[in-house]
């Protein structure tokens, strides 16, 4: 069995979200792998869809809403949801904050997650508002089979 290490576990800022990755592929035989994210109210990343893995969302705090094509649902902690791969997604953190783990099946979303993600310079959650870039994401997100949609706001 293959575990871990908690240095592994670093926090990264992940767009703007904080993100821990807690299993990586290599640990799982490219099965699966698993993201912690927190984020603030009205976290919400570009709508996308991924070509390559399935997600599933589960809520440990606070709430977070998931809209796909005809569909939105608010996830409470002890909820679950599965985004298929090939359906276009998109995430929206309702409460003041929220935490959720992100399983991606088979692997893969970790290691975007690693891309496309900054080392913090301070503990918590990245700050309100830094800048991003949109050609980094898109180029990352490109490579491990995501494909960006439309701009953060944007619902399917």
């Amino acid at each position: 069995m293959t575990t871990l290490a908690p240095a592994a576990r670093r926090p990264l800022w992940f767009i703007d979200g904080l993100a821990r990755i807690t299993l990586e592929g290599d640990a799982t035989a490219g099965s699966l792998d698993i993201v912690e994210v927190e984020a603030r109210a009205g976290d919400m990343p570009p709508l996308h869809v991924h070509h390559e893995h399935d997600e599933t969302f589960y809520v440990l705090e606070g709430e977070v809403s998931l809209h796909l094509p005809g569909r939105s649902i608010t996830l409470r902690p002890g909820e679950a949801f599965f985004a298929p791969r090939g359906v276009p997604h998109v995430y929206r953190v309702e409460s003041e904050t929220a935490r959720w783990m992100a399983f991606g099946t088979p692997a893969g979303f970790a290691e975007f997650v690693r891309e496309v993600s900054d080392e913090p310079d301070r503990d918590g959650l990245p700050p309100f508002g830094r800048d991003h870039d949109p050609a980094r994401l898109g180029e990352a997100a490109a490579r491990h089979g995501i494909e960006l949609l439309g701009p953060p706001g944007s619902m399917p």
